[in-house]
C-alpha cells in the first residue's frame, strides 16, 4: 500500500509531545513492513534548521485562503538513516516562527489560516508529485480539513476518488476551535457549518471536522477509545464518537527501542540489560543524584518528566510532596515545564528541601533519559492519558511506573498486587481514584516492596524490562486498518 501521513509534528524535525514521537516512528516502521510511506509536515523554522539535509523540489502551489492567494513550495528530506521521504510545506509567513503553535504561551492568532494552507498544500502536492496514494493518515486537528476536502473539493478529482482517510486522535482535549468567520478561510461551503459537521457551539471545530468526514477514526490506546465515548472524557464530542463507534478503534502507540534502550543509551553513566541491571543501574542513580545536587544515598528515588498540568496529575503529586518532604526518607527528581502555578510551587519546595527534591523547569533530552534510568519509580498519576510513552520507556529502563488506571496507562501497566506478582505479570503500580490519598497509598506500597521484598522487586523490574512495546506490532495493526479502509473504498 501507499500511505501518506500528514502531521503537524514528527521527531526529529519538530516535536512538542507524543504526536511527534508517533509520527516520527510510524512511517519508517510501515516501510519496514513493505509499504510505501511518506510524511508531510509544515516547514517550521525549527524543522528546517534541525541539522538534517533539506532539498528543494519543483513543486510550487498557489493556495486560495479566504479572499487571497498564498504562494508556497515543497521541500524534501528523509528520516535519518532511512530513505523514507519527508516533505515540508514551505511558507515562511506562516511557519518561519519561533514556535510551532504559540509563542510565550499565547497561541498564534492565525493558526486556523496556517493549517488551512497546510491541508490544502498536502492535497495539491499529491497531484504535482504524481503520488498514487491509497490512504491518507491524518493526525489531530491541524489536519482535520484533509478528510473534508477529500469528500468535497476533491471528491471527483482524478486520482483522489479512491483515497481512503484515517483520522487519529492523539488528545481529544485539543480541538482546533476558531471563531465562525474563519470558515471563510477554508473555502468550503457554509452549508457544512452546522452542528452535525463543522460547527461546535457557534465555533469552527477542526478536530470535529476530521471526525465527521474521515472514513475511519483511531486513537492511541484501546482504553482511551472507550473513554472518549463517555461524558467525562468525551470533551463534548462523545455523542459524535458514539455515533461513529463502529468506525472507531484504539491502537496503542509503540516506542522506538533504537532511542529508548538502556543497553545502548549514550546519555547514561552506565549501560545495562536485564542481566546486569542490579549492578549497573545503581551507577545511573548515583550519577543522577550527583548531577541534580542530591545526596548519593540508597533510598527510594521518585522521578517524573513531562508537562506540568493538572491532566498529568500534578495536583496529586504536589499534595503528596507536601506531606512527605518533611519526614519521609525518599528523594524526588522533576523535569518539566507548564503552568505557572505548578512551576512556582515546585521551585518553592525545592528551595525549602534541597536535599530531598531537585527540580529543573525546562526540557532536556539527555536528562529525561537519565531520570528514566536513575529513578527507582516513575510517576504518572494522570487524570487522563490517551496513551502515554514515558511509562513504556520506564519499563525498558527497569523503573516501575506508578500510574493512575486510565487510557494507555491502564493498557500497559499491570499492578503489583500479590496475585499479579505471583503470576509473574506485574510490571508497575496503579490505582483508580484520582486523589492524593490513593497516590500516597500506592507510593507507600511501592516503597515497601522496594525496601523489604527484594525477590518480588527483582521479578517486577525484570518483567517490565522483558516486555516488547516496540512499534513493529503497532505498525502491523495500522496496516490491518489501512487495508480494511482500502477494501471498503474500492467496494
Amino acid at each position: 500500500m501507499n500511505i501518506l501521513l500528514a502531521s503537524s509534528e514528527a521527531a526529529p524535525f519538530a516535536r512538542t509531545g507524543g504526536l511527534g514521537d508517533v509520527c516520527g516512528s510510524l512511517p519508517s516502521e510501515l516501510a519496514k513492513l513493505g509499504h510505501s510511506a511518506v510524511l508531510f509536515l509544515p516547514g517550521y523554522r525549527h524543522a528546517l534548521n534541525c541539522g538534517e539535509c533539506i532539498e528543494t523540489t519543483e513543486v510550487v502551489f498557489d493556495i486560495p485562503i479566504g479572499g487571497k492567494i498564498v504562494f508556497g513550495r515543497l521541500l524534501k528530506s528523509t528520516f535519518p538513516g532511512t530513505d523514507t521521504p519527508v516533505y515540508f510545506v514551505h511558507q515562511p509567513d506562516y511557519f518561519d516562527r519561533e514556535g510551532l503553535y504559540s509563542e510565550g504561551k499565547q497561541d498564534y492568532r492565525d493558526n486556523c489560516e496556517r493549517f488551512v494552507f497546510f491541508c490544502r498544500a498536502v492535497l495539491e502536492s499529491i497531484r504535482q508529485l504524481n503520488l498514487e496514494i491509497d490512504v491518507i493518515h491524518c493526525n489531530d486537528w491541524q489536519t482535520g480539513l484533509i478528510p473534508a476536502y477529500l469528500n468535497t473539493d476533491y471528491a471527483e478529482a482524478r486520482g483522489y476518488e479512491k483515497i481512503a482517510s484515517l483520522f487519529t486522535i492523539h488528545n481529544l482535549e485539543y480541538q482546533g476551535l476558531f471563531w465562525h468567520w474563519d470558515m471563510l478561510l477554508t473555502g468550503l461551503d457554509w452549508k457544512y457549518f452546522n452542528w452535525r459537521q463543522m460547527e461546535y457551539f457557534g465555533q469552527l471545530n477542526l478536530l470535529k471536522t476530521g471526525l465527521v468526514f474521515a472514513d475511519a477514526i483511531s486513537t492511541v490506546s484501546p482504553r482511551y477509545a472507550q473513554e472518549i465515548q463517555t461524558y467525562e472524557r468525551g470533551c463534548g464530542l462523545q455523542g459524535l464518537l458514539q455515533d461513529r463507534s463502529n468506525d472507531l478503534s484504539g491502537i496503542l502507540n509503540g516506542v522506538s527501542y533504537e532511542v529508548w534502550n538502556p543497553e545502548t543509551d549514550e546519555h547514561l553513566a552506565s549501560n545495562y540489560t536485564v542481566d546486569d541491571w542490579r549492578t549497573e543501574k545503581p551507577k545511573c542513580k548515583a550519577a543522577l543524584q550527583e548531577a541534580m545536587g542530591l545526596p548519593v544515598a540508597h533510598k527510594p528515588l521518585l522521578g517524573a518528566v513531562g508537562r506540568l498540568t493538572r491532566q498529568k496529575g500534578w495536583d496529586l503529586i504536589l499534595e503528596v510532596m507536601r506531606r512527605w518532604l518533611p519526614s519521609v526518607d525518599v528523594q524526588w527528581v522533576i523535569l518539566g515545564s507548564g503552568e505557572d502555578f505548578y512551576e512556582s510551587q515546585l521551585r518553592a519546595l525545592a528551595e525549602e528541601y534541597p536535599h530531598k527534591l531537585a527540580v529543573q523547569i525546562d526540557f532536556s533530552e539527555p536528562l529525561s533519559h537519565q531520570i528514566e534510568a536513575g529513578s527507582d519509580f516513575f510517576l504518572m498519576p494522570s487524570l487522563y492519558e490517551p496513551c502515554g510513552l514515558n511509562q513504556i520507556y520506564s519499563l525498558k529502563y527497569g523503573t516501575p511506573p506508578v500510574v493512575r488506571e486510565t487510557g494507555g496507562l491502564a493498557d500497559t501497566i499491570t499492578d503489583a498486587s500479590a496475585e499479579n506478582l505471583a503470576a509473574g505479570v506485574a510490571n508497575g503500580f496503579s490505582f483508580q481514584e484520582f486523589s492524593s490519598d490513593a497516590l500516597e497509598q500506592t507510593l507507600r506500597r511501592a516503597c515497601n516492596l522496594y525496601r523489604d521484598q527484594s525477590d518480588d522487586w527483582t521479578k517486577l523490574v525484570e518483567t517490565g524490562m522483558q516486555q516488547d512495546w516496540s512499534w513493529s506490532r503497532s505498525a502491523a495493526k495500522y496496516v490491518e486498518l489501512y487495508q480494511q479502509l482500502v477494501d471498503r473504498r474500492r467496494q
